[in-house]
């Protein structure tokens, strides 16, 4: 079988959807790539873009999508609820079939050269491609956002990997690099409360919630970091968001690694945690695509904790899922386009 990587770059404009075809569709006209997701939110300001073929393909996609989101998205008048450093935040490669975690990494590189030469901006690697422990985390790379761009690229420390230590006011930075299957999950709350929506998924996420001294001040390590209590879902990033088009909050959730913490898990301890706080919940969005296996697992969990009668097809399995978890509450959910191995076909 021919290697397959799936590439899910994430551009920083998620209302003007003119402007966010016009990005998506540079990849349709690349041979051994098929577009298989465009999900913007205008909330969040940003779309997730999903496509998947051979390896070569991937790489020459994402530098056309990065040439069009060049032109296309200006940052210095972007702003939106999500964390973001430039006008393709971040490009990140999956192993899909057929291909190691090194080896897509050594295709964000590829991507990383090309497009800081062709268009002149810093790029950053992360997670398997990172150059230092340091920069594997996603969150310290983006720490700051676009706002600290300008001073963080005149630091020794945060030279980019590839292209000029030089502040791009148009585009920002890119930050490119390998990575498992990431499920972009998140669950909504009947609730308006920020504040609530916020301290609900700082005791779900894996760094948890800061330590606070008697005196309601933030407890400090000997070198002055706040100390956190560890969250309980692991390789779970989350933050509370404010939807402000529909009037509710939303946990907001990256499972970078479903086999760990999968979705099904993610839904149960967000519910369990508004609930303590008087808040029910609305069923729960998968952002871009999903693997199937995920959607098995969580079957296979809800007929033990139900006693139900286990489903007689895949089919049966994916609805019962959909239907428990809520998936259509918000946005509809269409299997065919979001479970991955359909959206690939044959």
């Amino acid at each position: 079988m021919a290697a397959i990587v799936e590439c899910v770059p994430n551009i920083s404009e998620g209302r003007d959807l003119e402007k966010i075809h016009r990005v998506a569709n540079t990849v349709t006209a690349v041979a051994g790539v098929k577009l298989l997701d465009v999900d913007p939110n205008a909330d969040y300001n940003r779309c997730v873009i999903t496509y998947a073929g051979e390896p070569a393909a991937c790489v020459e996609a994402t530098v056309r999508l990065t040439r069009a989101a060049y032109e296309e998205i200006d940052m210095r008048s972007q702003h939106g609820s999500h964390p973001r450093s430039g006008a393709v935040d971040v490009a990140p490669f999956v192993p899909v079939r057929d291909i190691r975690m090194s080896e897509c990494a050594e295709l964000a590189r590829q991507y990383g050269k090309r497009v800081a030469d062709e268009l002149g901006i810093p790029v950053y690697l992360y997670e398997a491609a990172a150059s230092r422990p340091d920069r594997q985390n996603l969150a310290n790379v983006r720490k700051g956002e676009y706002e600290a761009l300008e001073e963080k690229l005149k630091l020794p420390e945060w030279k980019p990997d590839f292209g000029p230590a030089t502040f791009v006011p148009r585009f920002g930075t890119v930050i490119t690099g390998a990575r498992f299957f990431l499920v972009a999950y998140n669950v909504n709350l009947k609730t308006a409360d920020l504040d609530v929506a916020q301290d609900i998924a700082l005791h779900v996420r894996e760094m948890g919630w800061p330590l606070k001294e008697k005196n309601g001040e933030d407890l400090l390590s000997a070198t002055g970091k706040k100390v956190f209590h560890p969250g309980p879902l692991l390789n779970v990033k989350g933050m509370g968001v404010y939807l402000d088009e529909d009037k509710f909050c939303q946990i907001s959730m990256n499972l970078t690694n479903y086999l760990i913490t999968a979705p099904h898990i993610a839904f149960e301890q967000v519910k369990m945690e508004a609930e303590s706080r008087g808040v029910e919940i609305n069923g729960s969005e998968v952002v871009g695509l999903i693997p199937l296996e995920a959607i098995l697992l969580a079957a296979d969990y809800l007929v033990w904790k139900d006693k139900l009668e286990r489903p007689k097809t895949e089919r049966e399995a994916v609805q019962l899922v959909h239907d428990t978890l809520g998936f259509s509450a918000f946005r509809a959910f269409d299997p065919q386009k979001k479970i991955i191995e359909y959206t690939l076909g044959d």
